[in-house]
């Protein structure tokens, strides 16, 4: 007779907390997109610079990509919009870049770039790159903040929103293109 399962807990929700740029520090708000998974797909990066400022947009996309490309990529080329040795914060509503970077990654490259299960790891060349931007900022954080909620209740990721609106006419776009 084989073991008994044992019932899967859930994790508890995420708690959103909203951000605040510390002194001296650029915010980076990122998102990506895609029509279809794989297909056309957009990014998009919202660059805050130190002490508030205007907002710097920036976005691109490819015709035929993933959505976890373009997250990467956003994070990457909101990065490379800033001067080396910036202190950022990068804004994301994608678990996996997250995960990716604050998690994953050392696990990833004392296993010779492979998953806990030894499968390789998927979109390597951008963790790469994006491994080689943050090492030119003195300082890179992460903040997490649930994506697709507008109105007043979440002003205060309304940066979250127009990167979302940035990055899947970038896709439309891509699309267009294709």
């Amino acid at each position: 007779m084989p073991p008994a399962r044992r019932p899967r807990r859930r994790s508890a929700p995420i708690a959103e907390t909203p951000v605040e740029a510390r002194p001296g520090e650029a915010l980076v708000w990122t998102d990506g997109a895609c029509s279809g998974n794989p297909g056309p797909g957009g990014w998009a990066a919202i660059v805050v610079p130190p002490g508030g400022g205007e907002p710097i947009e920036r976005s691109g996309g490819d015709p035929a990509t993933t959505n976890n490309r373009m997250e990467y990529t956003a994070a990457i080329e909101g990065l490379r919009a800033l001067p080396a040795g910036s202190r950022v914060a990068i804004v994301t509503d994608s678990q996996l870049l997250l995960n990716s970077m604050t998690k994953w990654l050392d696990g990833w490259k004392r296993k010779g770039w492979k998953t806990a299960s030894g499968a390789p790891v998927k979109n390597v060349d951008l963790v790469q790159a994006l491994e080689a931007e943050i090492a030119r900022h003195e300082a890179v954080r992460w903040h997490w903040v649930r994506g697709h909620e507008t109105g007043t209740a979440h002003a205060h990721k309304a940066l979250n929103d127009r990167a979302d609106q940035l990055a899947v006419a970038a896709a439309s776009a891509a699309r267009a293109r294709a």
